[in-house]
């Protein structure tokens, strides 16, 4: 049997005309696949919206986290107001968005109650999972309305993941037994299970969440746990794009990427797809296609095996925050690797992934790289963090931390191209070079430079690839 697994970011699904969209997407292929799953995040900003009110519980600002489930209350009624549904439909999804807005009030009130001076990841996830519950509700009533069987089905019911909150992992072993029992009996009786992306659960129910752009994680697992024979990510863009669109007007869409390729594309900073999502995909030769929403019938991004033959090409620059870490001292970087580690799963359930280091007979340098999935505010926290455990050791730790941007080009077979290599720093004539790296999957290029320099070494780059083509 074909099976199809899509899934719907919050650009999506952020109004009443994009919803829209989303059923006739749907509707249009209920007669091409046999099974279709769809996976849905939150409306578009709902999830900041959540997180700051959990911050505003952590220093006990009841107006502030009421007024913003308030807003949250106001803006989904409005657009299910918008909706075509019968009035009794339309009662049951108010009477359930009231009930979900609620149990995000119990939580700030939880968080407001507590003593700790962070804010708890643990916390920040049971607040920030309402946001993909309440669009799955609506996205289900929408295509129940339109006489497409289908069912609204809690990802943390489904997907069992460790308890790393904030930034958990999927156990596919135990989501595969999950998915059997559950999703499995649905689609076999030709309803469309509506999955909240983004959330799931640990072995002792306890809800966590995948990290930013984590929606595209569940899609991945489930699409793998159910042998899919194709993923499609729905965005409000043609597709992956060579630079991010938003600040350069020359960016193009990619017409194909390998899965190494879109692993690094993504862990270095394109927001379109979660690095992690693309491992379980890749093991299967299951591929991704990356399709605008408003332009269906555009080809968008293929993700599938690589070429064996592709000849050496860049085909997108990104630029994604990241840490530095240097001593005027060389000698052993276990010490500080393994703080690092600590001090980062500490701070924001991640484990440390060092990007480039480099040592002389009197200098250390370290860069970590920050994935946009951990926030708007995780490089600062981090670096706050790194700097007060330094503190504990001066005379072990005498490092000094700075931020940085890694300005990525990504492209195929880059260990085989020195002229390219070369290229590529030449392009950045007068721009300060903190460090650089070959990625170990051949398929990415890394340069260090200082923040305030990024923006003009992204463009460069950028003008290099449009010159190659």
């Amino acid at each position: 049997m074909s099976t199809l697994v899509m899934k719907f970011g919050g650009s999506s699904l952020g109004t009443a005309v994009a919803l829209k969209q989303v059923l006739g997407t749907v509707a249009n292929e209920t007669g091409n696949w046999d099974q279709i799953l769809v996976v849905v995040s939150a409306l578009d900003g709902v999830t900041d919206m959540l997180f700051e009110a959990a911050q505003l519980a952590r220093i006990a600002n009841q107006r502030g986290y009421r007024r913003i489930a308030a807003n949250l209350r106001s803006r989904h009624l409005a657009i299910i107001e918008q909706l075509p549904l019968e009035r009794p439909d339309r009662d049951t999804l108010q009477a359930e968005i009231d009930r979900l807005l609620s149990d995000v009030l119990d939580h700030c009130r939880s968080i407001a109650q507590s003593l700790n001076e962070e804010l708890s990841p643990a916390y920040s996830d049971a607040v920030l999972a309402a946001g993909e519950r309440l669009s799955a509700r609506i996205v289900a009533a929408l295509l129940r309305q339109y006489e497409i069987r289908c069912s609204a089905v809690d990802g943390a019911d489904i997907l069992v993941t460790d308890d790393a909150f904030g930034n958990a992992h999927p156990d596919l072993a135990l989501t595969r037994q999950r998915v059997e029992d559950t999703l499995l009996p649905l689609l076999r009786s030709d309803m469309i299970p509506v999955v909240t992306g983004f959330i799931g659960a640990t072995p002792a129910g306890e809800t966590t969440t995948l990290g930013r752009g984590g929606t595209d994680f569940t899609a991945s697992a489930l699409s793998a746990l159910l042998d899919a024979d194709e993923l499609w990510i729905w965005t409000g863009v043609d597709g992956m794009m060579s630079a991010d669109p938003h600040e350069y007007a020359g960016a193009r869409v990619i017409a194909r990427l390998s899965y190494a390729e879109a692993a690094d594309l993504a862990y270095f900073g394109a927001r379109l797809l979660h690095s992690r999502m693309i491992a379980p995909l890749a093991a299967r030769r299951l591929p991704i296609r990356i399709k605008n929403i408003a332009l269906p019938a555009q080809t968008g991004t293929l993700v599938s095996a690589a070429e064996n033959d592709s000849a050496p090409a860049i085909k997108a620059v990104t630029s994604v925050h990241g840490l530095s870490l240097r001593r005027p001292a060389s000698g052993s970087l276990a010490g500080v690797t393994r703080l690092v580690g600590n001090t980062l799963f500490k701070t924001l359930g991640m484990r440390s992934e060092v990007m480039i280091a480099s040592q002389s007979a009197t200098s250390s340098f370290i860069c970590l790289v920050i994935p946009t999935s951990i926030g708007i505010d995780g490089v600062d926290r981090l670096q706050r963090a790194l700097e007060a455990k330094m503190a504990e050791y001066p005379q072990k730790m005498p490092w000094r931390i700075q931020t940085v941007a890694l300005v990525t080009a990504i492209g195929s077979n880059l260990q085989r191209a020195p002229r390219l290599q070369a290229q590529l720093l030449g392009c950045l004539q007068g721009v300060e070079i903190l460090g650089l790296a070959l990625g170990a999957s051949n398929c990415s290029f890394t340069i260090a430079v200082p923040p305030s320099e990024a923006r003009a070494a992204v463009r460069r780059v950028h003008e290099l690839i449009v010159k190659s083509d």
